[in-house]
């Protein structure tokens, strides 16, 4: 028998100490669970079950309403036209309908409404996009054996415009999960096992990322003598950490998971992982193992077998490709095109300017670009002139983190230079040095000298890439964020880059700029 076994049937009395509210001080030890094994049976997420409900009844909506429409663009609403002839004859309401309920169990069959994938991820996009496909391929085969000679102006209507409407659907519902994950509804309640200071981590990265939808509700610690009333070191969460006192079923019950977490597998001993999966599966509660890798995006994770034993492959950075030609290619395309477009704005703006404060309409500011190379980065001047040598003298003003030097009410900023700064209509000239190839669309934060002379060594990673007009920094706080987290995303862009990440992070910060958030 392994050690895992011999705590999970160990028989010990002890109270619970998990209380969800209430100071430090009071935390008292509320009466245990007398039919442990009933509890954790019964446990389910009337959440999950609603959820995909909505998601299910949506679905069948969205499709109907395709192929219904398809039929009423293609042949009219009272068209006498609207039948295909073949073996078997049949209107295009039929094939509608036919098409829609294949369609739909389709979605099914593919898995896109598993909870494992609902509400966060882009995985449920892909399996909606792929069930898509594969009912399109399932029609074309259907109407060569049934030789029907079915209008292909009614097929180019209805997936098309079946496909967006499904992603769409997702995409309401996701945003009505997150929002209901911000009130503290519908989340999962998490069991880490493993170590402490690796269960903190994980619990901050639930706090700060809810949208996620776990919450760390209890630590086990199999092999740590502690005492009974014990709590992890975060002060806006009361979350247990149990060690031997507690079996398996104590520590589930106590935190009321949902789900497991181990980190730190070294606490379960030999085969321990194997016999805790056993374990669960009895009580279908989900099993994840943390690999302790962080800011490493999924695409660069690997699952191998190596003698019947798994291993985590970590692809090499990606930074190399941010330098290729499709970026390359997409920077000057979408400077052109949006130059183009919003060269009357540009105009006014710069009228503005010149006619609210004395001084030029640009500011050229230097900074440090791709390999250390300097450049001046153009911005449209929103403060007064000589505001760089008050610098100093504000300095003990600042609001800024780390070498940055940020105020929320800077007595340098003009009047028209406010407004400009709170929608980022400041930094549209940076286009025109995306045009001359000292920056990119997306990319990390373009830096001071003064910032570059007090980087660490892996800090200097930043400068492997052409820095960017807007980027992970930009649609995650801009001036709110800590000095460490702008590092941290700055970072986590350059070694995981994607064609398909800047196009997410472009309209994302069309949202972020529209609400300002930060920007100061």
């Amino acid at each position: 028998m392994s050690q895992l076994l011999h705590w999970v049937n160990r028989d010990e009395p002890g109270g619970d100490p998990r209380q969800p509210h209430g100071s430090s001080t009071d935390r008292a030890a509320p009466r245990p669970p007398t039919e442990p094994d009933e509890t954790l049976n019964a446990r389910v997420k009337p959440w999950q079950v609603g959820y995909i409900r909505r998601v299910f009844v949506t679905d069948l909506i969205v499709l109907l309403a395709a192929t219904a429409v398809a039929g009423v663009l293609r042949f009219g609403a009272t068209s006498d036209d609207s039948r295909i002839y073949g073996s078997v004859t049949a209107s295009y309401v039929v094939l509608g309908g036919v098409i829609a309920a294949l369609w739909w169990g389709t979605l099914s069959l593919t898995r896109s409404r598993d909870v494992k994938i609902i509400g966060h991820g882009a995985d449920e996009y892909a399996r909606v996009t792929r069930a898509t496909f594969l009912v399109f391929g399932w029609v074309a085969i259907l109407s060569l054996l049934l030789k029907w000679d079915a209008s292909r102006g009614f097929l180019a209507i209805a997936f098309p415009l079946g496909l967006i409407g499904l992603l769409a659907g997702r995409r309401y519902w996701r945003q009505w999960l997150v929002r209901q994950r911000r009130r503290g509804r519908a989340y999962s309640r998490v069991l880490v096992v493993g170590g402490v200071r690796s269960a903190k981590r994980i619990a901050d990265g639930f706090l700060n990322g809810q949208s996620g939808g776990y919450r760390v509700t209890g630590v086990w610690v199999p092999d740590r003598h502690g005492s009974l009333n014990e709590w992890l070191d975060i002060p806006t969460a009361f979350i247990p950490v149990m060690g031997t006192q507690r079996t398996l079923t104590d520590a589930l019950n106590i935190s009321e998971a949902d789900a497991v977490i181990v980190t730190d597998t070294e606490h379960l001993g030999h085969d321990g992982l194997k016999d805790l999966a056993w374990q669960l599966e009895e009580h279908s509660i989900d099993l994840m193992v943390s690999p302790n890798v962080i800011d490493v995006a999924g695409p660069r994770i690997h699952v191998r077998g190596v003698s019947n034993m798994p291993f985590i492959h970590l692809e090499r950075p990606t930074y190399a490709g941010a330098a290729k030609l499709a970026k390359t290619a997409f920077d000057k395309a979408f400077a052109i095109a949006f130059l183009t477009l919003t060269f009357p704005l540009l105009l006014v703006i710069a009228m503005v300017v010149k006619l609210d404060s004395h001084g030029p309409v640009l500011y050229r500011s230097e900074r440090i670009g791709v390999g250390g190379r300097p450049f001046f980065m153009l911005k449209f001047r929103t403060m007064v002139i000589g505001a760089d040598t008050e610098t100093v003298r504000l300095d003990g003003a600042n609001d800024g983190a780390g070498p940055l030097f940020k105020m929320r009410d800077d007595p340098r900023i003009t009047r028209v230079g406010r407004f400009l700064r709170r929608y980022s209509l400041d930094e549209l000239p940076q286009f025109f040095n995306v045009l001359r190839g000292e920056m990119s669309v997306v990319g990390p934060r373009p830096p001071l000298r003064a910032e570059v002379e007090q980087y660490e060594d892996a800090t200097h990673r930043r400068l492997l890439v052409r820095q960017g007009v807007t980027g992970l920094w930009q649609v995650s706080g801009r001036s709110d964020l800590t000095w460490e987290e702008t590092v941290r995303l700055d970072l986590d862009y350059v070694e995981n880059w994607s064609m398909m990440r800047d196009l997410q992070i472009v309209w994302r910060t069309v949202k972020a700029v529209g609400r300002s958030d930060g920007a100061y």
